[in-house]
């Protein structure tokens, strides 16, 4: 007989990690599931401590690896060799665009937690409240209070580097000490605060730890900014340098990597799912494996699939589908849209290491009466730093000689960039489907994207770019420059919704605690679950509803609500 496991879960990345964690945790057996190749903390990071000599073409990725990585390499992520291993290989790896879609995957243990930029940033209530004020979307089942505490659970533990600033529309976290502002971008914070009064300039908040000491085994950035290699450190969080190891010290975790879950089984005597099924990436067997209570962290697009793929009499479009919102809803931040410009002051001012973390401005858009905007709803935030030039100026053939060598002795200008991330409203009609006719090397659908950004969000990078390049220039930089670059969904890595929270069952996929309305020993607490976007980078968010609902899980299961039975000899 296969043994019964009391919990699975699927995904090791930022929510895989911590449903891993609070399970364990809680007591509960625990089986962990990953499609891609075990990642072990250190042993498996093989270029975090290479120069750029060490390298046979110099950080660059070859044609070949180019070829593989089409999709991919189009949005600039996997261009070096110091990083391309985290990334998919699309040739193996395919999906289908109605409209482009850029899906950047890492299918390995650790997921997209060794890859990401460590921006964390709570919701506010007005995130929160925005779809029903607004009329966009359906209403979220939860208020800021609601995740309050487990935002605070959370960042205890992982370490937020920031500065409380008390701003209703980004609510202060607990904090280790911020990563200070260098010369220029605190000159662009003054000019900011002297010219605006609706604005500010603050520290980024990174969950990059500042602690000096360090907290369970991870010890502090060392402001190597080689975050995405994989930090020896555990400087920054990732699922492998913390809550990963944090589940295996209970001892009741079982790990299994190369295991690509494509089904959960529903029992229709039951009314409850009992099960997954899998294929063993490396034998290709078809597996399956029971348990009383399943996690869906794969990630949005992925959780969204292997529901869409959950087919039985009772839901034949897909696992709690009774809505037809399966699938739809897709969202990301827009961005790369904002100003550069020079700075002619602090030519004497150097700084040392290579901070993680710049700039960002909150929020000053539709926050009150007086900053409502009649061209578009919602905002956008801004992310940016400031750092003296590098020496490519010096590669062209115009400069040689005795000028060349004294240039390369003198440091370059200070150039500073302002770079906006803004909210996308969810829309029905962005959605993924599955296509049958086109699978992939496992026999399974391959996912086709039809997503794109609309009217308001291409009047919010209007003002954007406007409002960036007027706060660079009234902070007295020169040479302000807007740009507004071509960017389409996936490029942000901020899938969200398709699977997602309501309190209408016949509007949504999950209820106030992420189970699935229909099948509550289901929960989905990755992007899918997402009801609006916000304008701030969302992990946090997802890290406080993961413990959320799996707490909320461990309550349900020792009430003994989520029994189930599997046929002996399955």
């Amino acid at each position: 007989m296969n043994k019964k496991y009391d919990a699975i879960v699927i995904g090791t990345g930022i929510t895989g990690g911590w449903a891993s964690k609070e399970l364990s945790e809680g007591g509960l057996d625990t089986l962990v599931l990953e499609r891609g190749r075990m990642v072990k903390h250190v042993q498996d990071y093989p270029t975090m401590n290479m120069d750029p000599w060490d390298f046979k073409f110099r950080g660059q990725a070859t044609y070949e690896d180019r070829q593989r990585q089409l999709k991919q390499a189009r949005t600039g992520y996997t261009t070096g060799e110091a990083s391309k291993h985290w990334f998919v290989d699309d040739i193996d790896h395919p999906y289908n665009e109605k409209k482009r879609f850029d899906w950047i995957r890492g299918y390995h243990v650790g997921g997209k937690s060794l890859m990401w930029a460590r921006m964390s940033f709570r919701w506010s209530e007005m995130d929160f409240e925005a779809n029903k004020k607004d009329g966009h979307g359906v209403d979220w089942p939860i208020r800021y209070k609601d995740l309050e505490p487990w935002y605070e659970k959370v960042e205890r533990y992982i370490g937020i580097s920031g500065k409380a600033e008390g701003l209703p529309q980004l609510p202060d976290s607990i904090f280790t000490p911020e990563m200070p502002l260098n010369c220029v971008e605190q000159e662009f914070k003054e000019g900011v605060d002297a010219n605006f009064e609706d604005r500010t300039v603050i520290h980024s908040r990174a969950a990059n730890l500042t602690d000096p000491e360090g907290r369970e085994g991870r010890g502090p950035c060392q402001y190597r900014n080689r975050c995405i290699r994989g930090c020896p450190y555990g400087g920054y969080f990732s699922s492998n340098s913390s809550t990963l190891p944090a589940a295996q010290r209970t001892g009741n975790i079982t790990l299994r990597p190369h295991s690509i879950v494509h089904e959960i089984i529903y029992d229709e005597d039951q009314g409850k799912a009992i099960g997954v099924k899998l294929i063993d990436a490396e034998t290709r067997e078809n597996l399956e494996f029971y348990a009383d209570v399943i996690f869906c962290c794969a990630g949005a697009i992925p959780s969204t699939s292997i529901l869409m793929q959950s087919k039985s009499e009772r839901f034949p479009n897909g696992l709690g589908n009774d809505s037809g919102e399966l699938g739809h809803n897709l969202m990301d931040h827009h961005f790369k849209v904002g100003a550069t410009g020079i700075s002619d002051n602090h030519q004497e001012d150097y700084y040392k290491g290579r901070k993680p973390a710049g700039f960002f401005v909150p929020r000053f858009r539709n926050i009150d009466r007086d900053t409502t905007m009649k061209s578009f709803v919602r905002g956008y935030g801004m992310q940016g730093g400031a750092s003296r030039t590098d020496w490519t100026e010096a590669v062209g053939e115009m400069s040689y000689g005795k000028e060349l060598k004294e240039a390369l002795l003198k440091p370059g200008d200070w150039k500073i960039g302002v770079n906006c991330f803004g909210e996308c409203l969810p829309y029905h009609e962005n959605k993924m489907t599955l296509d049958y006719e086109k699978p992939d090397q496992w026999g399974l659908p391959t996912v086709t994207f039809d997503c794109e950004y609309k009217e308001n969000e291409k009047a919010m990078r209007k003002d954007a770019q406007e409002q960036a390049v007027a706060m660079l220039k009234a902070a007295g930089f020169r040479d302000v420059q807007g740009y507004d670059d071509p960017c389409y969904p996936g490029n942000g890595i901020h899938e969200m919704g398709t699977a997602r929270m309501g309190r209408d069952p016949r509007t949504s996929v999950l209820n106030r605690n992420n189970q699935i309305h229909a099948v509550q020993n289901v929960y989905v607490t990755d992007g899918a679950c997402m009801t609006s976007s916000a304008s701030q980078n969302p992990s946090l968010t997802y890290m406080a509803i993961t413990a959320r609902a799996a707490n909320h899980a461990v309550r349900e299961f020792k009430a003994g609500k989520f029994k189930t039975k599997y046929k002996e000899g399955t």
